[in-house]
């Protein structure tokens, strides 16, 4: 059977059908497992034709149905008959469309058209195969010839280009220095990959975000300006890699993917040191191993961030990879720093939050953490305290105040003892109750109509910052495509507009401040 007659995506899925095979210590390759391999890989195809709850009830019936199976401990894997009879009716199917491979609808429709074992199973838990064969001939009708691929670098690390493009990144304040020093080693025509090495917390990551932020907005030499900066994701990366060898070849995968694309791609790999050492059990190779002959030869260009601690513990013992990287030292930001760092990123957490947070707040936050967290570092510890405080009155705000609540408490005492006064028919002090309970509820009236007007304020100078912040992300995105109009037209027209109503709105809460209920 010739591999080249199915897309790359079907191929990957028939190999993962075999590596299951093996896992259930099966000696042959049954539908099931292609099924189930097709759920693993390209779940999405399934959603087309199958309800989410159908697929989930479908994979624990298949794998009940594999486990009964009896075992063997043959070492080589083959195709059952009634597999290669799917494979071959797909790929008859793709000849009478003129097709040159099987692509992965067409694969499904063989898989589910073809396998008796497999429909009997599903059939069992409620699937309308008339319906489904129905829609499989619709969809087919409607697919595409070429068959989008979600690559290996999409899928095992984030395009911060594209982050900061759609404003989902957090702006980045100072550490101009450092960026400068990452761009200086990038340009290097050999070993030209920083590695950022800090204790946790001073802003490594940051960096890496500010050096996507400075490519996007063209603030770099030229020969970095085509450049996009991808942020490995360990986690990803090693997550579900069941197998001997799985996670050495989603790395090598994720590598040659880069090399490809002719040194255009800088990958940021946080906390590289997990990667020294990773996947080198039982005959596999060390991570660091895979990564050093492309860095050797320029293919990669990588950007690391690690602690000294870790440096010094796994990449000074390892010469031959610490001499491919150049260290970028990232020290704690001082005090005036870490201050503008807030200040930078504020209106972020005021639109989270929906809360005011004034500028004593923000140095109050730097001063109090330096002085009492010391088992931590800044700007970290202060952005969490600032995002602690700012959590807490947002709950405050969300919640009765406490004098509503009191008044609540004291409404609902009186009307207990009222009803207990009923029964002894005290008519005199029941009337002076009611009298009470009267005027509590008329103050208690006052007041929440108060508390929600001004909750309301807040609500809409949150809804304005959102606007605002939505806009100026639109008008960035114009000037970088030099749609000029359109970055006037906003800035001078729209954002004008929202930023008188937010100052109008902002004066009213702050005219009141004294007797506000919500402080």
């Amino acid at each position: 059977m010739n591999a080249q007659s199915f897309t790359p995506k079907v191929q990957h899925i028939i190999g993962e059908a075999q590596i299951i095979t093996q896992s259930y210590d099966h000696k042959l390759t049954e539908p099931q497992h292609l099924f189930l391999a097709m759920h693993e890989q390209e779940c999405e195809v399934l959603e087309l034709y199958l309800k989410k709850e159908i697929i989930e009830q479908s994979i624990q019936a298949v794998k009940d149905d594999l486990k009964s199976r009896p075992q063997s401990n043959s070492a080589e894997i083959q195709f059952s008959n009634e597999s290669v009879q799917i494979l071959q009716k797909a790929m008859a199917n793709a000849r009478k469309k003129n097709q040159n491979q099987v692509n992965l609808p067409s694969f499904f429709i063989a898989l589910l058209g073809y396998s008796q074992s497999l429909k009997t199973i599903l059939s069992e838990i409620g699937v309308d195969f008339n319906t489904l064969e129905k829609m499989m001939k619709e969809k087919e009708t409607n697919t595409p010839k070429k068959e989008k691929t979600r690559t290996q670098l999409n899928r095992f690390a984030s395009d911060l280009n594209a982050l900061v493009d759609s404003g989902k990144l957090d702006p980045i304040i100072g550490r101009e220095e450092e960026i400068r020093r990452v761009l200086q080693i990038l340009s290097r025509r050999t070993k030209n990959n920083p590695i950022l090495v800090g204790a946790p917390g001073v802003g490594k990551t940051a960096i890496a975000e500010g050096l996507a932020q400075r490519i996007v907005n063209g603030d770099v030499p030229d020969n970095l300006k085509s450049k996009k900066v991808y942020a490995l994701a360990m986690g990803a990366l090693i997550a579900g890699a069941k197998y001997k060898g799985e996670f050495e070849e989603r790395l090598k995968a994720v590598i040659k993917e880069v090399t490809e694309h002719s040194g255009e791609i800088i990958l940021f790999i946080d906390e590289i040191h997990t990667l020294v050492g990773a996947g080198g059990g039982q005959g596999a190779m060390d991570a660091a191993n895979i990564l050093k002959p492309a860095l050797a030869r320029g293919e990669l260009r990588a950007v690391g961030a690690t602690t000294l601690d870790e440096y010094q513990k796994y990449f000074e013992k390892d010469k031959a990879l610490e001499r491919r990287f150049q260290k970028v030292i990232v020290n704690q930001p001082n005090r005036e720093s870490a201050i503008s760092i807030l200040r930078g990123i504020k209106e972020k957490y005021e639109t989270h939050h929906k809360v005011r947070i004034k500028d004593d707040a923000l140095i109050a936050a730097v001063d109090l953490s330096s002085r009492y967290i010391s088992d931590r570092f800044l700007p970290d510890k202060a952005i969490d305290l600032m995002d602690e405080a700012a959590s807490k009155i947002r709950m405050e705000i969300n919640s009765k105040p406490e004098e509503l609540d009191d008044l609540d408490r004291k409404i609902t005492q009186i009307e207990i003892e009222i009803q207990a006064l009923k029964k002894e028919k005290d008519e005199q002090k029941t009337k002076l109750l009611n009298t009470e309970l009267a005027e509590i509820q008329e103050k208690r009236t006052l007041l929440f109509t108060k508390w929600s007007s001004e909750r309301d304020k807040i609500e809409q100078i949150q809804s304005t910052k959102k606007e605002l912040e939505k806009l100026r992300a639109e008008a960035e995105k114009a000037e970088r495509e030099s749609d000029y109009e359109r970055v006037a037209k906003i800035r001078y027209g729209t954002s004008k507009e929202l930023e008188g109503k937010l100052k109008n709105l902002q004066l009213d809460v702050d005219r009141n401040q004294e007797q506000n209920i919500i402080k």
